[in-house]
């Protein structure tokens, strides 16, 4: 899968192509039913297909101090996309040019002038453009001065509500990751570097793999029971602690993930840890062996739920 910026030199053998354009961080049911569309499209018309993505997100350029909201990297999307079937990953690199440029701008300039695309398909709810001045039905009547086609894709209902990454982002700050999971049709995951702790883990028998989040969405501290995906490509069972460790100084904030399988020196990889269900929020306890006592039983627990299945199953 080729990946590029909108700054990049543009694969000649990509014009005339199909775009799925929106922002599709989470890649959720919705998101997955527009690049759906957009690769039926392609296959009817023999044409290419692209996945636009906007990074960073709009909104960390207006509002820079908005906490961190990110549900998956621009790794994982690319990964997401491929495996729906794109041929291509575009960037649309955000920062002042890119939103000073007007709904007009960003069709003729970029979409027809540029990329020369045949068809864009979008959510009914899409909008760009400065100042947001642009919508689905802007894109429609623009593009058709181009020769682009335009479409949209109806919202997906879930329990009779629209899925959107707000209400996934919602769930997993509730500490429900079930329902995020099936929003999402998996479950939510960070996928980081591995980096040095203090060893504390080590020290009470409970080696662990420590990620920091990043610019990663904070779900609810506490214990998860978690499946960690090394970069070998191996899956293995586990449980987590993410938050700030209330029962030691200084606070940090880590995911820190115990498998259960293995034990070997994981430092450096790059590795993907998928919350599968909460188990318990952040807690203080009357010393080590009580912390060490309620460590095992969170293993139990992750165990039991883990064997359960998943909330898609």
């Amino acid at each position: 899968m080729q990946r590029f910026t909108h700054e990049d030199p543009f694969p000649p053998a990509l014009k005339g192509a199909i775009v799925a354009l929106g922002n599709f961080d989470g890649f959720h049911l919705g998101h997955q039913a527009v690049v759906g569309r957009a690769v039926q499209w392609g296959a009817h018309e023999r044409r290419p297909v692209i996945v636009a993505t906007f990074d960073p997100h709009p909104v960390r350029h207006f509002r820079p101090e908005t906490p961190p909201f990110r549900l998956t990297t621009l790794e994982q999307r690319e990964r997401m996309f491929a495996a729906a079937g794109a041929d291509a990953m575009l960037v649309f690199t955000f920062g002042p040019e890119l939103a000073a440029t007007t709904a007009e701008q960003f069709v003729s300039g970029l979409l027809a002038g540029r990329f020369g695309v045949a068809g864009v398909v979008t959510g009914e709810d899409f909008t760009f453009g400065k100042a947001r001045g642009g919508n689905a039905e802007t894109l429609k009547t623009l593009g058709a001065a181009h020769g682009i086609a335009a479409e949209t894709v109806a919202p997906i209902l879930l329990d009779g509500v629209p899925v959107s990454s707000s209400r996934i982002r919602a769930a997993l700050k509730a500490g429900d990751p079930g329902t995020a999971t099936r929003l999402l049709t998996r479950p939510f995951a960070v996928h980081s570097k591995v980096v040095h702790g203090d060893k504390r883990g080590r020290e009470l028998g409970w080696p662990t793999a420590n990620l920091e989040l990043g610019s990663y969405l904070r779900p609810a501290y506490g214990i998860y029971a978690v499946r960690v995906r090394l970069d070998d490509g191996s899956e293995h069972e586990g449980v987590a602690s993410l938050g700030v460790r209330p029962m030691f100084d200084p606070p940090k904030e880590l995911l820190e993930a115990v498998l259960f399988d293995i034990d070997r020196d994981l430092y450096s990889q790059t590795i993907e840890v998928a919350l599968h269900h909460y188990i318990r929020p952040e807690a203080t306890f009357d010393g080590l062996e009580a912390l060490m006592a309620q460590m095992d039983r969170d293993a139990s627990e992750a165990r039991r739920l883990l064997a359960a299945g998943s909330p898609l199953a």
